[in-house]
């Protein structure tokens, strides 16, 4: 792990492309000190170009062409943020994402690629695979195979644009829609390729040898051309041309020039006429100091093609130059090769070379692209191991900020006691900028300057309360803070109450006072957002300052106590439900090692991120007998105080078992929560322990949850309808796992099927 050093600048990067992953590479190998460094990324696995149109044509798997960016953030130190820009405010230097605080920086840099040219083209949004962005290309291209399959006679595709991009989708979607014919049973040749260019020729930046040569393999390959043709319109089953004709098209592949964001232009950077960021050699914008774009978004002084080849070989200048920005040290200019080696893929492994006016084709040329290729993506998805444990910290230096290394030197000596607390004016700040919600039976919340909230229970109620408090698992602070609520506010809802108040408990790590500020705001906006939609509202709380963050809230609850849910009342016959899937405890114990995936990190905490409220109302409807909410006991553990209480035994379907997304790759990769072995002492609660633990999916019955789901009983004649219905309001992992039997006094309550 890296060193914890005290923030004294803020580096952000926006976009997770080819130029940033290189910086996130660079600090993870040598981090400078003080400078932290968030990523804020609309794709948790960035596309490689270069292999796209592989993988498209079916020669690679999508990890074979995806820079994983969850562990390569990890490896670098770096906060990942997965949103999407909207708007830059450089007055006040905050990046803006939507459903989230605003981000500050001292630092900033933009790699989010480009966008094909369709925006005044009706219809291409609604009825086209754009090339860009890539994941929604990828998502429509995986039903658009389905879609072919499952259909009959003639198939016509239309690709719009001449380009290098054009021509190779072309014969890469070609080349793979064909073989899913071929493997279907179904004749390849009722699939009809047309490619429409509005230039007098395809490849129009490559010299005549190489146009020559990809109009000769069109001509072998079927697929007619179209030169000085413009769609002007995109509709369900055909494009409209500029000249009015109309061209059946049972689907449309969209692959023009390339277009901006509209934000960088809106913020007042300095753009060119299509909207690109104006950056000089050192690839920092013309406009404002301490802002570098690179890769497509990027309009240099000398312009160049937009391709994923430039922005690789702007990647290592980038990363020294932000580097050296920080520091206060000289920029290096960025030279961009006049000649370059192109090679352009034909959808089978054979490969075209363009360089200046020469060129050449063979399929050796595609063995040695796919070498560079694989040698490219080998640098970003296999990481050196991640170390366990890590150094004190130390204060920041070689940061060019003498104010801010000023204001950190106090930190070597912090006050315990009411001496730790967060400063009075931070706190002011960040509570004036949070909802105040209003409850007539809340009488004194945090709108008083009373030592003590007054809270009041209606008549007939009663008024429940739990409390939760852990240290941060993901840098995402905002998102930490939504979670750490949901998990709290679990044990509420699991006893079908209704949330009244909660007070909040915050450890910020000690910093900077406006990261102090940041870091609680982020935290307590994170825990609004998931407090507010129930109903409860934030009466008060305790923030101090520590060593690293924590959060967690105790949660008031009222409810009829005659309607109160107990561990004790589940009843033979019962079925067994639970709502969401397991397996966060094993997922974020390998993320901490490096070792999972982007996407299943994400996936879980979208799982973590949905509430329980709506299910225990759901569970309410269908006459749950007995309810809990999963958390870090494990199933078993959980299920234990179940059966214990309420005098039954209970049998688990193991091969129903709802798994988390990776969950099985990681447990088989033996990487298990350090809570798993206390939770393993359950196991004698198992009957034939020895049999049991024989199935893959044996470890994460003791698996540690994180704002697990829902695990509850239901009568069985109502338990088909109630899944169905807690399917269709969100809850879609919910599964029955079991049923509740008699108890029987000479056996272990617990028996795995």
């Amino acid at each position: 792990m890296h060193t914890q050093s005290p923030v004294v600048k803020d580096l952000v990067l926006v976009g997770g492309g080819h130029a940033h992953v290189t910086i996130l590479k660079r600090q993870g190998m040598k981090p400078v000190p003080g400078l932290r460094i968030t990523l804020i990324t609309r794709d948790i696995h960035t596309p490689y170009s270069g292999m796209l149109p592989g993988y498209i044509a079916g020669h690679y798997d999508y990890d074979d062409c995806h820079i994983d960016l969850g562990p390569l953030a990890q490896f670098a130190g770096a906060r990942l943020y997965h949103a999407e820009v909207d708007r830059l405010d450089i007055k006040n230097k905050k990046i803006h994402a939507p459903g989230r605080p605003p981000i500050s920086y001292d630092l900033l840099s933009i790699n989010t690629g480009s966008r094909p040219s369709s925006i005044a083209v009706p219809g291409v949004d609604e009825f086209a695979l754009a090339a860009k962005p890539i994941d929604i290309f990828l998502q429509k291209w995986e039903r658009l195979i389905e879609r072919i399959k499952s259909t009959t006679g003639t198939f016509r595709v239309v690709v719009v644009g001449g380009g290098a991009g054009g021509v190779e989708l072309a014969l890469a979607t070609q080349h793979r829609l064909q073989k899913a014919l071929k493997d279907t049973g179904q004749d390849p040749t009722r699939l009809h390729y047309t490619l429409l260019a509005r230039s007098n020729g395809i490849m129009f930046t490559h010299n005549d040898g190489v146009r020559k040569r990809f109009e000769r393999i069109f001509a072998e390959r079927n697929i007619t051309i179209k030169t000085r043709t413009e769609v002007t319109e995109v509709k369900s089953n055909r494009v409209i041309l500029q000249d009015g004709e109309s061209m059946h098209a049972d689907a449309v592949i969209w692959v023009t020039t390339a277009s901006a964001p509209g934000w960088p232009a809106e913020a007042g950077l300095a753009v060119d006429d299509a909207g690109f960021i104006k950056v000089d050699a050192n690839l920092q914008s013309l406009s404002h100091e301490g802002i570098f774009a690179a890769g497509d978004v990027a309009s240099l002084p000398d312009p160049r093609p937009k391709s994923g080849v430039f922005a690789v070989r702007q990647g290592p200048v980038l990363s020294d130059n932000v580097r050296a920005a920080a520091t206060g040290r000289r920029l290096r200019p960025y030279r961009a090769q006049k000649n370059f080696l192109g090679l352009v893929s034909t959808g089978d492994k054979y490969a075209i070379a363009s360089r200046g006016n020469w060129s050449y084709e063979s399929a050796w040329l595609w063995q040695y692209k796919n070498w560079i290729d694989v040698r490219f993506m080998a640098k970003f998805n296999e990481l050196p191991e991640m170390e366990e444990g890590g150094e004190s910290p130390q204060l920041a230096s070689g940061i060019a900020d003498a104010d801010a290394i000023k204001e950190l030197s106090t930190l070597a000596m912090r006050c315990g006691g009411c001496g730790a607390k967060v400063g009075a004016t931070i706190l002011s700040r960040v509570m004036q900028q949070l909802p105040d919600e209003q409850r007539e039976d809340v009488l004194i919340g945090r709108d008083s300057p009373d030592d003590c909230a007054m809270l009041a229970v209606p008549e007939g109620k009663v008024m429940v309360q739990s409390v939760d408090y852990f240290r941060a698992f993901i840098t995402d602070t905002y998102t930490f803070g939504a979670i750490a609520a949901n998990h709290a506010l679990g044990d509420v809802f699991a006893m079908g109450a209704e949330a009244q108040s909660v007070l909040a408990i915050a450890t910020v790590p000690y910093g900077r006072e406006r990261v102090v500020e940041e870091t609680l705001y982020d935290v307590m906006a994170g825990a609004m957002s998931i407090v507010q939609p129930t109903g409860a509202v934030l009466v008060g709380g305790h923030s101090s300052e520590g060593a690293e963050l924590a959060f967690g809230l105790t949660v008031n609850g009222i409810i009829d106590p005659s309607k109160v849910w107990r561990k004790s009342g589940l009843q033979p016959g019962d079925a067994i439900v639970l709502t969401k899937a397991v397996g966060t405890g094993t997922l974020f114990a390998a993320e901490m090692r490096g070792k999972a995936k982007g996407r299943w990190v994400d996936a879980a905490l979208q799982s973590m991120l949905l509430s329980n409220q709506q299910a225990a109302q759901c569970l309410q409807n269908f006459a749950a007998t007995a309810c809990t909410d999963l958390t870090g006991f494990g199933i078993i553990g959980h299920l234990i105080e179940m059966t214990k209480a309420s005098q039954v035994d209970a049998e688990i379907y193991m091969d129903a078992l709802p798994l988390l997304d990776g969950a099985m790759d990681t447990v088989k990769a033996g990487i298990l929560s350090s809570l798993q072995p206390a939770n393993l002492r359950l196991r004698r609660a198992v009957q034939d322990i020895e049999a049991a633990s024989k199935h893959p999916a044996f470890p994460l019955l003791f698996d540690p949850q994180t704002a697990g789901g829902l695990l509850a009983g239901v009568p069985a004649d109502k338990v088909d309808d109630c899944v169905e219905k807690l399917r269709a309001i969100g809850y879609g992992d919910t599964q029955v796992i079991g049923q509740v039997k008699t108890l029987s006094e000479d056996q272990a309550p617990i028996k795995i099927c």
